[in-house]
């Protein structure tokens, strides 16, 4: 498959997400739904395109979108220095319908720093330098692209939703790692955080593609905020990964 093919394919993939939770509906407490798939598609496309190209060795898979990341600049764990200074994407961003006050969605301009985006790609640039000889190994997606808030603009994770709305999303969401394997086929996927693998370990069943895990590095994680790169390097190694 050449390079163009597999952007191609994730590409293919992201408009299947979009179409297909685009169909799904969501009630109390969930209030807000952000799509950075929609409003952020220039910077998600350009992410795909230039960096999804080849197979990969380790797929990275995070959970969904956080407010200051990847809902601002549609790129995965994406704080928006790192998305613009070292991966070199950037433009003008969109925005969600029914934006909640709090949680606004400006794009390149929001001052707020995702601090799991900044340990996450702070790590994956300490040791690569280039973003293309990370991107030559490794990927990183979400494993759902949807950010849920509630009346007061508190985060919702897929996890909480209730029930009958949480099975559809993970149904759509499995179904889009299962293809994303198919095209990458990397060696291994390491979940970033317990969530990402769980999800994974059952999509991925009978595939045969390994799963792995390493610690989310969510400040509000304890045992994140305390030599979190250490730590994960110490994962990835046990895993026989090295960056």
């Amino acid at each position: 498959m050449k390079g163009g093919d597999f952007a191609f394919n994730l590409l293919a993939i992201r408009e299947m997400l979009v179409a297909e939770l685009g169909l799904l509906n969501f009630s109390f407490p969930v209030a807000h739904v952000y799509n950075p798939l929609v409003y952020a598609v220039k910077q998600h496309e350009c992410y795909l395109t230039r960096y999804g190209k080849g197979r990969k060795e380790v797929l990275f898979l995070g959970m969904n979108p956080g407010p200051w990341g990847m809902a601002q600049t549609g790129v995965p764990f994406g704080e928006v220095g790192m998305v613009r200074e070292w991966l070199g994407i950037n433009g003008e961003v969109g925005k969600p319908e029914g934006e909640h006050p709090r949680k606004l969605v400006e794009g390149f301009s929001c001052r707020r720093s995702e601090v799991s985006g900044r340990r996450l790609w702070g790590l994956f640039r300490s040791r690569s330098v280039a973003p293309e000889r990370f991107f030559s190994r490794f990927f990183v997606l979400n494993y759902c692209p949807l950010l849920f808030l509630d009346g007061d603009g508190g985060n919702i994770t897929p996890d909480k939703l209730k029930r009958s709305e949480r099975e559809p999303l993970l149904a759509v969401c499995d179904e889009a790692l299962r293809r994303t394997v198919a095209v990458l086929t990397p060696d291994r996927v390491i979940g970033i955080g317990a969530f990402a693998a769980a999800r994974a370990e059952i999509a991925l069943t009978g595939v045969g593609t390994p799963v792995g895990r390493i610690l989310h590095p969510s400040p509000a994680s304890p045992a994140a905020n305390h030599n979190w790169e250490e730590k994960v390097l110490l994962q990835l190694r046990e895993e026989g990964i090295e960056l």
